[in-house]
């Protein structure tokens, strides 16, 4: 089996489905891990499809993982360890605060540029 490729689906009822692309021969089912804070989630299944070279990959999103702040789920494969996909939350009032933070300092320094480059404008005239 060549290289894998995996492309999302769907996302329903707290369970994420995708599509494992692979060119050439079929071979056995690829071996695929999903991790969250460096620890493997169960449930991960692997199934055939009536598309050729293509598996679904399904797994339940462990309810650990909704939390506040940005949790993230690393979908790789096993054999090569290549990172196929990842699966990021975003949640909590925490995160809402640092956004508009962010947002503020964003402003900031627009405002800041618009200042230098009218400035800049005015001198070059």
């Amino acid at each position: 089996m060549s290289e894998l490729s995996l492309t999302k689906t769907r996302l329903f009822d707290g369970i994420w489905e995708g599509a494992l692309h692979y060119e050439g021969e079929p071979g056995p089912a690829p071996k695929i891990d999903v991790t969250f804070l460096g620890e493997t989630i169960d449930g991960v299944a692997i199934d055939t499809t009536d598309t050729p070279n293509t598996w679904r990959l399904r797994f339940p999103i462990p309810k650990e993982s909704l939390a506040d702040g940005v949790q993230t789920l690393l979908i790789t494969n096993q054999i090569t360890g290549k990172q196929l996909d990842k699966l990021s939350f975003v949640a909590g009032e925490a995160l809402a605060d640092d956004l508009r933070a962010e947002i503020d300092l964003l402003r900031a320094e627009l405002d800041m540029l618009k200042r230098a480059f009218r400035r800049h404008c005015v001198e070059t005239m």
